[in-house]
């Protein structure tokens, strides 16, 4: 596909999980599956190999063999995609960009180097060498609150002006205070804020998300970003009970089992049963029993009827 412009990386993204076998392999028949079924509830977007997709766990082969199925099948179905070429260190993380570019995805995702924080010339620098490489394919930032630099909103007016082809941001997001210091310094540049809080972001300056809520059920989080744009205090309703459903039920699991943030993302999915991608993740990171899945099913069901129904 032809590389997207900041304004065209709008609306609900999902991301590609791996179902990981007992043996701790990926099971590709059962992803080649779960890609199908993402195509089919025509999200805006599909991408690969962020902290969901397990980037940080794969082996070089397989993030290649990962990267062109997806491309494969999204290119044949029209589907706009992402390819994660993030890795913890900066000289993989190239040469996996040089790889995903041939793939001629929408956008490459990649990360600051992970070892050490880095300065404000560091993180300029690394995202250039990181731009030259994917060239002629755009950029998206994803700096997650756990990223050793949690990147300040006039760095990324700094950043938009030193890496032209910086397109896009994958952040948390925050309160009215922040969204007003991005639209002063990341204007121009797509926006992408918590899944599950995507209806209230969206009315403070968020272009979509890279959705946990497309975790919980793709096509769900399709109807509920479209409910944003008609029915926008349906949609905030929603948003509350999405809240009520993580705080009350989701989080004690969380603590309980001491989930990492892909075992809770795989636990979304399993819950919303739309593929079979299973609730086990790579190790050292513990995985939730299915069982617990089975047992949050009917409550998410009743609670959040518009997702799951």
């Amino acid at each position: 596909m032809e590389p997207l412009r900041a304004e065209q990386i709008v609306g609900n993204w999902a991301s590609v999980l791996l179902p990981i076998q007992p043996d701790e392999s990926i099971d590709f028949a059962r992803l080649a599956d779960e890609v199908e079924r993402l195509v089919a509830f025509r999200v805006n977007g599909i991408y690969t190999n962020g902290s969901a997709g397990e980037f940080y766990a794969q082996s070089e082969e397989e993030f290649d063999r990962i990267s062109s199925m997806v491309a494969d099948r999204c290119q044949g179905a029209g589907m706009p995609f992402q390819i994660g070429a993030a890795h913890p260190c900066a000289q993989t993380a190239l040469s996996r960009i040089r790889r995903a570019r041939l793939l001629r995805p929408g956008a490459i995702q990649v990360i600051l180097s992970d070892w050490m924080p880095l300065s404000d010339e560091e993180v300029i620098a690394c995202l250039q060498r990181f731009a030259e490489a994917a060239d002629p394919v755009g950029l998206v930032l994803y700096n997650p609150p756990h990223a050793k630099r949690v990147l300040p909103p006039p760095l990324y007016g700094v950043l938009r002006r030193a890496v032209p082809s910086l397109v896009g941001l994958k952040v948390l997001g925050g309160d009215e205070a922040w969204y007003a210091a991005m639209r002063e310094h990341a204007a121009g540049l797509s926006l992408f804020t918590a899944g599950h809080y995507l209806a209230s972001g969206l009315r403070l300056g968020s272009s979509g998300a890279y959705s946990n809520i497309a975790c919980l059920h793709p096509g769900g989080a399709q109807r509920w970003y479209q409910q944003m744009r008609t029915d926008p205090a349906g949609a905030l309703d929603l948003e509350k009970r999405i809240e009520r459903f993580l705080i009350e039920q989701l989080q004690p699991v969380r603590e309980r089992y001491g989930l990492s943030g892909p075992a809770t993302d795989k636990l979304w999915a399993a819950i919303g049963a739309w593929a079979d991608v299973g609730t086990r993740v790579r190790w050292p990171y513990r995985s939730v029993p299915q069982a617990e899945a089975d047992r949050l099913r009917p409550i998410a069901c009743a609670l959040l009827p518009e997702l799951l129904g």
